[in-house]
């Protein structure tokens, strides 16, 4: 399916988005949002398939010196997993230690911003379908180290669902989950903001609020509280 001339803003997003999923009759599957811009659109999905909603956050290790230039990820859950690409590891000089420095920092920025956005204990993935969400993909970094970290957790299958994306990143995706499921391809892409009419800023109120919001359809035994 395709969304002709965009979207009006990631509601509208979301909402194209759940009508799509729900032709696929995925049976209690678990919503995970990018932040905070997948939020919006993974409300929408959450609310249509009445599946539970939580953030998945992503934090990029960084090479000794120069921290943009990652050479892993840690990926939140109930229990975390982290990505090495360890030849470029041992490329730029990271040792053990510093790589797990790293993973202790970016550990407690995760929870950090899990106690701001008072989503609770990440849900439970294993033997779950998970339906990743954002708001659009451009060079598919994070989804990639988000995806790769997922299926250490071993879900029944995991489903890529976004509003956009460019064609050439989309091969390279589909090795890392079940299925991606994207509305739309416009040529030239060229960044994901031109392809909403309204692409405001996600605030971290905004983000509390639809999290909150989705614990009213949620059952009280999907979250690893040990």
């Amino acid at each position: 399916m395709k969304a002709q001339g965009g979207f009006a803003d990631r509601t509208d997003a979301g909402r194209q988005l759940a009508r799509e999923l729900e032709t696929f009759g995925y049976k209690d599957p678990v919503v995970l949002a990018l932040p905070r811009g997948g939020v919006p659109v993974a409300f929408e999905v959450a609310k249509t398939l009445h599946a539970p909603l939580d953030v998945l956050m992503v934090r990029k290790i960084g090479a000794p010196g120069h921290e943009e230039y990652g050479i892993g990820a840690l990926v939140d859950g109930a229990a975390p997993q982290v990505v090495i690409d360890e030849a470029m590891a041992r490329t730029v000089g990271a040792s053990r230690d510093y790589i797990d420095m790293q993973i202790a920092k970016e550990l407690a920025e995760i929870e950090r911003r899990r106690a701001l956005y008072r989503a609770g204990p990440p849900l439970v993935l294993k033997a779950r379908t998970v339906i990743v969400v954002d708001d659009g993909i451009a060079t598919g970094g994070t989804v990639r180290a988000a995806l790769q970290g997922l299926a250490r957790t071993e879900p029944a299958q995991i489903i890529l669902a976004v509003p956009l994306a460019p064609a050439d990143v989309l091969p390279d995706l589909q090795k890392q989950c079940d299925r991606v499921i994207c509305l739309s391809s416009p040529y030239p892409f060229r960044a994901v903001g031109m392809h909403y009419r309204d692409f405001r800023q996600t605030g971290d109120e905004e983000v509390i609020r639809l999290l909150a919001e989705a614990k009213r359809w949620e059952t009280p035994d999907l979250r690893n509280t040990g």
